[in-house]
């Protein structure tokens, strides 16, 4: 990763508080609601270990680390999408591993718990000892401070069912008398089809005196020094002083153990355990200084970079130090290189990723511009996934294709990431990928985890009718066949992936494609105001109830979806007959939502109850985070900049365990969208029009500097100044773009990269003149 100097320069330059991005982390934010994959601790950026306590062990959701649970099970090594793996824990006295984590797991108080990002230290009260845990990338690090005791233990448990998935088999082998080795064969699950193999090296940095094991519930002796089989465990045990203090290190690959032992190796040759946990502080705070907040309150910092942070984590590595990786995509797993540069590293990291579902939102703005060396290994670890399995996917685990979602969503990612001039993947293949998504038997052919047929996604009635029905027959044949919703998303994604087609020439698919994104048209019911459901003969579903949850509106309701046209935000005013009746429909939709925090629920669990889905806007979940800043294309930008400061104030501004993201975070998706409301930026099309461009909303903060990679962009830094900002002044009374007054309510993304200073005046008044002309609105498909 190459690092500018300007940007090297802001590290530890930060004004306020007096203290580094890193410092001002908060790990515990909506702990108390914590899904298997949302709690992160002992972590690196994207790491393949992500190490921290599990308080529960069994389920995808109301697992892992759950902050109102008084006892911790294990720490385990894996927390992903659809991923876990690895779980150990230091006990002492009698051994009770084998008896199962309800009965060996410890008590603990947050008392005696400190949590940073790249450490967590808590002391396990049933033992008497202090764990503290850190980690690289693929190797997590544990130090142990132990009581007195004849015989004291550190267990892997190979018996359990550990997050979203259960332990199918074990394999531990002794290597000598300070390491271990061996492998978890974790089970399929209604998302990843197929089992996949955790290996593991461990090492202790003192021999241990005996390696024991169990199976099925039973202690018993090694045979030959290995065991292997369902239901196991092993531990290694030894005498320990009073405050002995035990150092294990726990590399893992989905390779085999030789790769693991490599990057163990590699990337943690010593044992220097504060020195671990300062190179990770450091790494953090290298990624997160590249956003410098000045003003704002103590508190709003600090939930502003733990937004950040998140923005940064769950999607997983997946590949080794030195490029191999595991392909699932076939009938049998096969072992893939990642190509490498002139120095011998691997050109990109492999990645594990939830959907990019909603992306276009989040992710899409945030990592282009801040990161854009993460969009490129995102997109070429897509690219690898196309060559060895033939589909570009929308949210790969393990080596699976998944299916997760709906339609070809990581399309909009990668077209915007190429008309934003970002080059270092192949566009011509990547292409060829992406439009194979657009047909019979691509992405676009799956429902949410249709695993072994092509019906649920309806691409053929998309195609032939101009939209998907729904119902779409009596069979679901995967979780997400909502037809309404299927048709907007594949309208949207068409119009991204004609940009993309157009700026390389491809002349014919560009009018293929921007034909096809019209087709959102076809389910505007005119006396609902609302795109609404149509069977296979085109008739309308009777009885309309726009709050009704699902049921042709995936993860939400025609309320919510009837302003989801990302790429053609002029086209719906049009639709709903102008700009006044648009601002008033919306603006009453944001009223009544303003009544319930904007949200369903103020947790996902919440929001599963039939009651509190009946809202108008929801920012707990995607499909309608883009609806604050549509006033700007109706010539009311003062309403964006009202609303989103309302909903960023009620929903993105708590910082505590039992408040943080009123829903479900769904791996960064959510922290990237709290992070551009709070800095005043956004981007409804996700960045796919021919030239890519930003809405302005209305910053948190006084001053906010965006540093800007000088490998992918000419300008040092591009700064927002909101002179005379603060809690009441939160409307844009005027805009200068580099001492130039700025008319429009938007602004380029190439002037944007070259560099300068956005400063607006802020007033507790709103000046509704600002951005109001006609010709003044973004850009849309229809104008």
């Amino acid at each position: 990763m190459k690092i500018s100097i300007s940007l090297l320069c802001l590290i530890g330059s930060f004004v306020g508080y007096g203290q580094r991005p890193v410092d001002l982390v908060y790990p515990h934010l909506d702990a108390a609601n914590s899904r298997w994959f949302f709690f992160n601790s002992a972590s690196r950026p994207f790491g393949m270990v992500n190490l921290s306590p599990d308080n529960e062990v069994n389920g995808a959701w109301n697992a892992g680390y759950r902050y109102k649970k008084d006892s911790i099970k294990c720490f385990s090594h894996i927390h992903a999408w659809q991923l876990s793996g690895i779980p150990v824990l230091p006990v002492s006295g009698e051994f009770k591993g084998h008896l199962g984590a309800d009965v060996y797991g410890s008590s603990f108080s947050h008392d005696a718990e400190i949590v940073k990002p790249g450490y967590h230290k808590v002391v396990l009260d049933s033992y008497g000892i202090t764990a503290e845990l850190t980690s690289t990338t693929r190797v997590g690090f544990h130090q142990y401070t132990f009581p007195e005791a004849a015989e004291s233990h550190i267990l892997f448990d190979f018996s359990t069912f550990l997050g979203p998935t259960d332990t199918e088999r074990g394999y531990v082998k002794k290597v000598n008398e300070t390491e271990i080795e061996g492998f978890a064969i974790m089970g399929p699950t209604i998302r990843r089809p197929k089992s996949f193999k955790v290996y593991f090296v461990a090492r202790f940095d003192q021999p241990f005196e005996q390696l024991r094991a169990w199976e099925k519930g039973k202690l018993k002796d090694f045979q030959g020094d290995l065991i292997e089989g369902e239901d196991i465990g092993a531990y290694v045990s030894f005498a320990t002083k009073q405050n002995e203090k035990r150092k294990m290190k726990v590399a893992i690959s989905y390779v085999n153990t030789n790769q693991a032992r490599l990057n163990m190796d590699t990337e943690l040759p010593h044992w220097d355990f504060e020195e671990c946990v300062r190179e990770s502080q450091e790494q953090w705070n290298e990624m997160l200084s590249r956003i410098k907040i000045e003003g704002g309150t103590e508190k709003e910092q600090r939930r502003f970079y733990t937004d950040l942070w998140h923005a940064l984590q769950g999607r997983r590595i997946v590949s080794d130090v030195n490029g191999k990786y595991i392909d699932y995509t076939g009938e049998r797993p096969k072992v893939g290189q990642i190509p490498l540069n002139e120095n011998g590293e691997p050109k990109f990291n492999h990645h594990n990723s939830d959907s990019f579902w909603g992306a276009q939102w989040t992710l899409n703005t945030l990592w282009h511009l801040v990161y854009p060396e993460v969009t490129e290994s995102f997109v070429n670890s897509m690219l690898l996934m196309y060559e060895d399995g033939g589909l570009i996917p929308r949210g790969p685990s393990g080596g699976n294709y998944t299916y997760v979602m709906t339609g070809a969503a990581t399309t909009p990612f990668v077209s915007s990431a190429y008309l934003k001039g970002l080059r270092g993947f192949d566009a011509e293949k990547v292409y060829e990928g992406l439009r194979k998504n657009h047909f019979e038997a691509g992405m676009m052919s799956k429902a949410g985890y249709e695993h072994n047929t092509v019906k649920g996604g309806g691409v053929e009635y998309y195609i032939n009718q101009g939209f998907v029905p729904h119902p779409l027959s009596e069979r679901r044949y995967g979780f997400h066949q909502d037809g309404t919703t299927q048709t907007l998303e594949y309208a949207y994604q068409d119009f991204a992936l004609a940009q993309m087609a157009q700026k390389l020439g491809k002349t014919d698919d560009y009018h293929l494609f921007i034909s096809r994104a019209k087709n959102y048209r076809n389910l505007w019911n005119e006396n609902l105001k609302v795109f609404w459901n149509r069977d296979k003969d085109g008739n309308w579903e009777a009885k309309p109830d726009l709050l009704r949850y699902d049921h042709g509106f995936e993860e939400g309701n025609a309320a919510q979806y009837r302003w989801w046209v990302p790429h053609d935000i002029k086209g719906l005013i049009d639709l709903y007959g102008g700009r006044k009746a648009f601002i008033d429909t919306l603006n009453t939709a944001f009223e009544r939502a303003e009544k319930h925090d904007f949200v369903s629920g103020k947790a996902h669990d919440q929001e599963l109850q039939e009651e509190l889905r009946r809202v108008y806007i929801n920012y707990g979940n995607q499909p309608s985070i883009e609806t604050a800043f549509l006033f700007s294309y109706a010539g009311a930008p003062w309403l964006t900049q009202y609303w989103s400061r309302k909903v960023v104030n009620k929903v993105y501004s708590d910082l505590t365990p039992e408040l943080g993201y009123s829903g479900d975070e769904d791996q960064g998706l959510m922290g990237s969208l709290a992070v551009l409301m709070k800095i005043g930026l956004f981007s409804v099309n996700g960045g796919t029009t021919d030239q890519p461009f930003y809405e302005i909303g209305s910053p948190v903060f006084d001053k906010v500097t965006i540093s800007l990679n000088p490998d992918y962009y000419p300008g040092e830094s591009f700064v927002i100044e909101a002179a005379g900002n603060n809690h009441d002044n939160i409307f844009v009374q005027a805009a200068t773009l580099n001492n130039t007054k700025l008319k429009k309510a938007w602004l380029p993304h190439e002037e944007l990269v070259k560099g300068g200073t956005l400063k607006l005046q802020m007033s507790n008044k709103p000046n509704k003149k600002w951005g109001k002309a006609e010709v003044l609105a973004p850009p849309s498909m229809s104008n």
